[in-house]
């Protein structure tokens, strides 16, 4: 039975002309183009909760940096002013008149409970942004070496045990009360262990992908310990690193809002610093909002960092791509 080919519309040169070999073309696998950060930005604002928390986030960064530049922030502006002091919201503007400066009311020292909570902000943010930025570089470049160089893990493995069993909150106390309890000191007391835990957790999963065939291919034709680190390792824990910087940050605001209550935070008037300082107006009837102000900013603060460098860490697993 003969099958009638002009039913598919082609000639009989179209159907049965020559088709040419080509060892190169043939060579060459069709597949989509793919680009890794193109893909995590699509994943990423799929979700409408992640939109939001990032224009959440957006806010918040705004006002903690734009705000205080354009409005002047007097901690002791209004000190002598006896009248100015702990004045509720209505109270406040109906004395000063309608401004967003006094939607939160005063303080104690006569101040804009609003204003002090975003100054406030920016230091509790750019304290907790510098530390992050410093123990994740340390942390992850030597928790590559660590992992992969067995040499270098025998003699770290020794010093985090030794630090370890220190708990970090005490080490960090005891530098703040030594030295000045400045932005910089804490900066210091922060960021000169707090590098090593993050490095074990890197050195761990180093340690679970370092005798892979590619990596005992790469050292077998004389890569160094370092460049394999560097190129063969970390670009393929790129979500492990952001999941873990997603939980250092907020983790850095949480520290000095409880050093700051327990009375050794910075001298500057942080987040934690004005929780300290309001502690009293928490059970006074009329001032609670003084209080209740930075504690709920604070909150907001580590939770939409937390949430949105998860989602991050989330898109930034290849699997997540498919």
């Amino acid at each position: 039975m003969e099958y009638d080919y002009s039913k598919l519309g082609l000639s009989t040169q179209e159907l049965f002309s020559r088709v040419d070999h080509s060892d190169l073309e043939s060579e060459k696998i069709t597949a989509p183009r793919y680009s890794y950060w193109q893909s995590v930005f699509r994943v990423f604002f799929r979700k409408k909760s992640n939109i939001f928390m990032l224009t959440l986030l957006a806010v918040v960064i705004l006002f903690a940096y734009l705000y205080p530049a354009f409005t002047e922030y007097d901690r002791f502006g209004q000190l002598m002013n006896s009248s100015a002091k702990h004045l509720s919201p209505s109270a406040a503007i109906k004395q000063f008149g309608f401004s967003i400066k006094y939607i939160l009311g005063t303080g104690a020292s006569g101040n804009s409970t609003f204003d002090a909570v975003w100054y406030g902000s920016q230091i509790s943010i750019s304290l907790a942004l510098i530390c992050a930025a410093i123990n994740m570089t340390v942390g992850v470049i030597v928790g590559a070496i660590w992992g992969f160089s067995k040499k270098v893990d025998v003699i770290m493995t020794e010093v985090y045990n030794i630090i370890g069993n220190v708990p970090n909150i005490l080490l960090i106390s005891v530098l703040v009360m030594l030295l000045t309890a400045s932005f910089w000191t804490m900066v210091f007391a922060m960021t000169v262990t707090g590098w090593i835990f993050i490095a074990y957790f890197i050195r761990t999963q180093v340690v679970i992908i370092r005798d892979r065939e590619y990596n005992l291919a790469s050292r077998c034709l004389g890569t160094s310990t370092i460049k394999i680190a560097l190129k063969n390792i970390l670009p393929f824990m790129t979500s492990i690193i952001v999941l873990q910087l997603a939980a250092e940050i907020p983790g850095y605001i949480n520290s000095e809002v409880f050093l700051a209550y327990i009375g050794l935070g910075l001298n500057e008037m942080s987040l934690g610093r004005l929780i300290f300082a309001a502690e009293g107006a928490m059970m006074t009837p009329g001032w609670e909002i003084e209080f209740w102000s930075p504690v709920i900013i604070a909150s907001i603060i580590a939770m939409v960092l937390y949430v949105v460098g998860q989602s991050i860490g989330d898109a930034a697993d290849p699997r997540t791509h498919m």
